[in-house]
């Protein structure tokens, strides 16, 4: 599970001087080219009008006679932002591959004195990066030389931390991993047991739950979500659970992660083609997990992080859970199915209401509450390809998602929020005395009001952390992140290349100095 490791030089002549390849420059092309590259920039805009619109390969007498530029195009426009040297070093990381090269220096130039690009050389090294990773399986199977030759890069750079920026990396190719493979080799317990070798040899400490009886007893609604699986042993379900404790902490973070490896719906199946590419489901707990990778690289001793992951696969069969079934979560709630394609929320609310409870017995400093999750199409539908924040109030009052929204705008790794409002709690009220809340309603999120929102109220409620608003005793920050629309390139579920987000988001918030 490498990452190519990362060299930071200060300087471009410094950088030319090195045993690099390639250089990829990355920049606005109406900027001033740097030397000593302006000339053989300029000689080939001569002959091909394509030099500073699009990424090309040019010869060049310095660093292996490889030279990518790839241009920006303009930055200072109000709706320009630092993804423009993602995107830039993403399209150029592919040429260098192709081109063969091994050991390519990436050196941005003209970045403009702009709030939004204080983070674009890190941006570079992240959009290399992802256009470089291959999938876990054809990693396997080809070998991971051969699809994934560049292990060494530099990047020219001031004031970023090479550590730093290895660390997050190594999260994201984890979230990656996790999220984009297929549902037989990442089933729950290969999912878990990915996490054991991620984890092996670091202090995070990793604790699989996968007795069938214990999960029925301790998580009932994530149980029902995997009680028809459970009847083949490879399919069981299981929660993974990732902690760790820095000596000084002054924070604690509790994440929630969904990790539907394969979701047909249960028994309100997916039709008409819509099943095709849930095996990505599970990309908020492969979020979760690719961010407690960054933390067990970064060892931060001022910050907890308690983690808990459901594994599950949502089957159909005769033992498949369905509409109207009443069951009473963890939290001790009697929640009434309103349809079962709804079922990230049933395994979130019980792991909250043990991240809840863990809180509630220890009273680790300064807790805020997350969950992660590919829970709606309605996410996608709304906000694109950006991650949907949900707080409550204490996290509303706390600024926790305004927080996350500003870093993720200098990183690249962006968010919109989105406020909880009262409707939401009526989507999911209970209609009678039989139950205590409605899972959700019977249509699809995409075309439902408010349809990322209020999965967010029924959360509070099954999870427990209604007590704990902001008029309580104990009030408890709580952002849900729903990534449906930002956890893979082109909202392609299928086919399209995960993401990682929202790890460089929570990595830059709460890692990065």
């Amino acid at each position: 599970m490498a990452t190519p490791q990362v060299t930071i030089i200060e300087s471009m002549n410094a950088a030319l001087a090195g045993d690099f390849d390639a250089v990829i420059l990355i920049g606005d092309a109406n900027a001033e080219i740097p030397e000593p590259f302006s000339g053989a920039i300029e000689r080939a805009g001569q002959v091909d009008k394509r030099v500073g619109k699009q990424p090309l390969l040019l010869t060049t007498d310095v660093a292996g006679g490889r030279l990518i530029f790839a241009p920006t195009g303009p930055l200072l426009r109000d709706f320009d932002d630092v993804r423009s040297f993602t995107d830039a070093a993403h399209a150029a990381a592919a040429i260098a591959r192709d081109a063969g090269a091994l050991k390519p220096v990436l050196i941005p130039f003209g970045i403009p004195d702009d709030v939004r690009y204080t983070q674009a050389a890190s941006a570079c090294f992240f959009g290399f990066c992802q256009a470089l990773h291959e999938p876990l399986e054809g990693r396997e199977a080809r070998g991971e030389d051969v699809l994934e030759p560049i292990k060494e890069v530099g990047l020219v750079a001031t004031d970023v931390s090479a550590k730093w920026l290895q660390a997050t990396e190594a999260g994201r190719r984890v979230a990656r991993d996790l999220a984009g493979t297929e549902p037989e080799r990442m089933a729950p317990k290969k999912f878990a047991e990915y996490c054991k070798q991620a984890f092996a040899n670091t202090d995070v400490k990793v604790t699989v739950i996968d007795d069938t009886q214990q999960l029925e007893h301790e998580y009932p609604l994530l149980y029902a979500v995997g009680r028809a699986s459970v009847q083949v042993e490879r399919h069981r379900p299981c929660v993974i659970r990732l902690e760790y404790y820095g000596d000084h902490a002054e924070q604690t973070l509790f994440m929630a992660g969904k990790g539907i490896v394969y979701d047909t719906g249960g028994a309100d199946l997916k039709v008409g083609g819509h099943m095709a590419g849930m095996s990505r489901d599970k990309g908020g707990a492969a979020a979760v997990a690719g961010f407690v990778k960054s933390v067990a690289e970064m060892k931060p001793q001022h910050l907890n992080v308690v983690a808990e992951i459901g594994a599950v696969r949502n089957s159909i069969g005769a033992e498949a859970f369905v509409a109207d079934d009443i069951i009473v979560s963890h939290s001790g709630k009697r929640v009434r199915i309103g349809n079962t394609d709804a079922e990230g929320r049933l395994v979130l609310a019980d792991l909250l209401s043990h991240l809840r409870t863990r809180q509630e017995q220890h009273d680790y400093p300064n807790p805020v509450f997350y969950s992660v999750a590919t829970l709606t199409g309605h996410a996608a539908l709304a906000k694109g390809p950006y991650s949907a924040l949900v707080p409550n109030g204490p996290a509303k009052l706390t600024k926790v998602a305004e927080r996350l929204f500003e870093v993720g705008e200098q990183f690249g790794d962006m968010s919109e929020i989105s406020w909880s409002r009262r409707e939401d709690y009526d989507i999911i009220r209970s209609r009678t005395s039989a139950d205590d809340v409605l899972s959700s309603n019977n249509g699809s999120s995409a075309t439902t009001k408010r349809g990322h929102q209020f999965p967010m109220a029924f959360l509070t409620i099954a999870g427990g952390l209604q007590d704990h608003g902001s008029d309580s005793a104990k009030p408890l920050p709580y952002v849900h992140v729903d990534i449906a629309g930002s956890g893979v390139e082109g909202g392609d579920w299928q086919h399209g290349k995960p993401t990682a987000a929202p790890v460089l988001c929570f990595s830059a918030t709460y890692l990065h100095k």
